[in-house]
C-alpha cells in the first residue's frame, strides 16, 4: 500500500521505517523543503543518529504526496495538525484512511487531534488515532514496543493494526478513542511534573505517588469527556504514562527537570530544541478541567508553575497540605 506520513519529526521517521519493513511504499513528508533536504543527503534524521534511512523511503516536502495514498499517518506536532491538514484537505483520494499519531490537544479549540482532522475534514475521511508507550529512538531501532488503535469504526481500528502490526511492534484495538488521546496528552502534563521533582531531588516515593494521583486526574478528565476509566488503566494511559515520566528519552521530563533546578519554563522549552508537548497540553487541560468542573489539583499546580510563576518546590508542598481525603471518591457512600 501506498502510505505518507506527515511529519519528518523523530516519531514521524520511526513509523516510516517500521512501516517500510511491513512491506508498504512510504513517503515521509517534511514541512520544510531544507529539512527533507537534509534528510535525502545524510540518510539519517539527526533526532535518531546511527539509524539509516533505506533508498526506498521516499522524502520530500511536496503535499503532492499524499495523493494516491491509501493511507496519511499525521505526525506533525499538535499544534500544526490542523494547519497542515487544512493544506492536505484537496489533495486526497476519496477513502483514504487517516491516522493520528500526534499527541496533544489543540490549544485554542481543546479538541483532540483526531477532533481537529474531523473538524478540517468535516467527517469525510475514515479516522484513527494510533498511540501507545512508544519512544520513536526504540522503535526505530525495533525493539519490542505494544500500542493501541483507536477508531470508532472497528474495521478501520483493525486495518490499522494489520498494517503496522510486526513481530516487535504490537498493536491492540479499541474504540475509545478520547480515553486514548486524552491519555497520549495529559501524561505528558504528569512527564513534566515528574521531571520538576527530579530537578528539585525529590525521591522515588515522590515520584510514584505523583504518577499514580496524576493518572487519577488523567482518568477523571477523561470520563467527563465521554471516554472510558479502564483505558487509562492500559497502554495508552498507565503504561505511556510510565515510560514518559521516567525515561531518558522524554523530553517533557527532560524539560521538567530544567524547570526543577531553576530554570524559567520558557527558557527551558527552549533548551529541549524539539516540541514539549506537555507545556502546551498543560494550558489545554486546565480549561478543560474548569469547563467539565473537573478536579485536577496536580494539572493546577504545575500550570501555575509555567505560565504563573509559581515556586516548584511552593507547588509541591501545598498539594501535600490539602484537605485531608479518602483515597477514592467511591468509598463509604
Amino acid at each position: 500500500m501506498k502510505i505518507t506520513v506527515l511529519g519528518s519529526g523523530g516519531w514521524g521517521t520511526a513509523l516510516s521505517l517500521l512501516l517500510l519493513r511491513n512491506g508498504h511504499q512510504v513517503t515521509l513528508w517534511s514541512y520544510v523543503e531544507a529539512e527533507s533536504a537534509n534528510l535525502r543527503q545524510n540518510r539519517e534524521n539527526p533526532v535518531l543518529p546511527g539509524i539509516p534511512l533505506p533508498q526506498e523511503l521516499t522524502l520530500t516536502a511536496d503535499l503532492e504526496c499524499v495523493r494516491g495514498s491509501g493511507v496519511v499517518v499525521v505526525a506533525t506536532p499538535s499544534f500544526a495538525v490542523r494547519q497542515t491538514m487544512n493544506k492536505a484537505l484537496g489533495l486526497l483520494d476519496e477513502g483514504t484512511v487517516l491516522v493520528s499519531v500526534s499527541k496533544g490537544i489543540e490549544e485554542n479549540t481543546s479538541l483532540t487531534l483526531t477532533q481537529v482532522i474531523e473538524e478540517v475534514t468535516q467527517g469525510r475521511f475514515p479516522i484513527a488515532a494510533l498511540s501507545g508507550p512508544s519512544h520513536a529512538e526504540e522503535v526505530a531501532r525495533d525493539m519490542p514496543t505494544s500500542v493501541v488503535a483507536a477508531a470508532k469504526d472497528r474495521r478501520i481500528a483493525e486495518m490499522v493494526q494489520d498494517l503496522f502490526m510486526a513481530p516487535m511492534f504490537r498493536v491492540y484495538t479499541t474504540d475509545d478513542v478520547v480515553g486514548v488521546e486524552l491519555g497520549a496528552a495529559l501524561k505528558n502534563v504528569i512527564a513534566l511534573c515528574a521531571g520538576i521533582c527530579d530537578g528539585l531531588g525529590f525521591g522515588d516515593n515522590t515520584k510514584a505517588a505523583l504518577m499514580t494521583r496524576g493518572l487519577s486526574e488523567m482518568a477523571r478528565l477523561g470520563q467527563a469527556m465521554g471516554g472510558r476509566r479502564e483505558t487509562f488503566a492500559g497502554l495508552t494511559g498507565a503504561g505511556d504514562l510510565m515510560v514518559t515520566c521516567t525515561s531518558q528519552h522524554s523530553r517533557n521530563r527532560r524539560c521538567g527537570i530544567l524547570i526543577g533546578q531553576g530554570a524559567l519554563p520558557r527558557d527551558a522549552v527552549r533548551e529541549i530544541g524539539m516540541v514539549v508537548e506537555g507545556y502546551y497540553a498543560a494550558a489545554s487541560a486546565m480549561t478543560l478541567a474548569q469547563k467539565l468542573g473537573v478536579d485536577m489539583p496536580i494539572t493546577q499546580a504545575v500550570w501555575r508553575v509555567l505560565y504563573r510563576g509559581k515556586d516548584p518546590k511552593t507547588a509541591a508542598l501545598e498539594l501535600m497540605v490539602r484537605e485531608k481525603k479518602p483515597e477514592n471518591e467511591e468509598v463509604w457512600t
